[in-house]
């Protein structure tokens, strides 16, 4: 499992990834105090996306992203 370097590339990968089959995706967020780095893993078995930050603008940045993929799962549009 190898981490994307780009938040850009990692949210459109994510997003990809949960579009094409949302019922099988999950994620995780893992904050690691010893390092000081937010973890973010998207998984659906088969391809594995995984993101690792330590720069604390970059959470704003997460945070809309959650809030829109959130959006997704409410949403009624199939």
């Amino acid at each position: 499992m190898t981490f994307i370097k780009s938040w850009e590339d990692f949210e459109k990968a994510a997003e990809k990834l949960y579009l094409a089959n949302p019922m099988k995706v999950r994620y995780t967020m893992k904050y690691r105090h010893t390092d000081g780095a937010l973890v973010l893993k998207f998984t659906d078995d088969a391809v594995c996306l995984q993101y690792r930050t330590e720069v604390q603008q970059d959470l704003k940045k997460i945070d809309r992203f959650m809030t829109n993929l959130m959006r997704h799962m409410v949403s009624s549009d199939k």
